[in-house]
């Protein structure tokens, strides 16, 4: 899937070139061609003199990518956010959460789980996902990790397994995106699986798969023989 980019820099939508403004986009493509910060754009509609609407999008995704569960009350604190913004934000996101829980979606290859983080292949920076899966490999949660460049240094087990921990998951699958498109594993990036899979096979959390993922492709160690 081709993700559509817009300009940044415009205190409101209206500013945007007319083939650049999230409404448009949505109207022409559908909701799907638009990245995670265009549709939070949309949602807030638009900013203030000090703080353009899509940086201020930006600082919500950044807090998401952490918190997929943030309320209300923790998304007032970013500036350019008040109290009736927050509250539509947050309701739109508990929809979103009760829509995903009706739908039970079940892992059952690595497709699948590329269907799942494709829209992070938009970040600037490489965002280490854990999709969190039940006994029957149903989806039960996503979290981003950590952000940057995975190496063992900065990637610790106790990131990719403390939320896994507390939901009570039966197996995760791991994925990561290239923002330079090519998705050849790096050798930082095989060894980090390695370490990550000991440390699942000690807690009994299986991890199925880790998935190196651009915008329009994935690399999967399972498929090439690495898991």
């Amino acid at each position: 899937m081709k993700v559509y980019h817009i300009e940044t820099g415009y205190s409101t939508l209206r500013e945007a070139r007319p083939e650049d403004r999230p409404r448009e986009k949505i109207e022409r493509l559908g909701a799907e061609a638009l990245t995670d910060e265009e549709l939070l754009m949309l949602i807030i509609g638009s900013g203030y003199q000090q703080r353009a609407v899509d940086e201020i999008a930006r600082d919500l995704l950044s807090k998401l990518d952490r918190n997929p569960e943030m309320r209300a009350e923790e998304i007032m604190q970013i500036p350019g956010l008040g109290k009736a913004k927050a509250s539509a934000i947050d309701a739109a996101l508990e929809l979103g959460r009760r829509r995903v829980r009706q739908r039970g979606r079940t892992i059952v290859s690595p497709k699948d789980i590329y269907r799942e983080v494709q829209h992070y292949a938009s970040r600037a920076q490489e965002h280490l996902v854990v999709v969190h899966l039940n006994g029957a490999h149903e989806v039960i949660g996503t979290l981003v990790a950590t952000i940057g460049l995975l190496n063992r240094t900065i990637v610790h087990p106790r990131e990719v397994f403390s939320e896994a921990i507390h939901k009570r998951a039966a197996a995760i699958a791991i994925a990561h995106n290239h923002p330079s498109g090519n998705v050849e594993p790096s050798e930082d990036d095989k060894d980090v699986t390695v370490r990550i899979v000991k440390c699942g096979d000690i807690l009994g959390i299986k991890v199925i798969d880790h998935i190196v993922f651009s915008e329009d492709k994935y690399y999967s160690f399972l498929e090439h023989g690495l898991m």
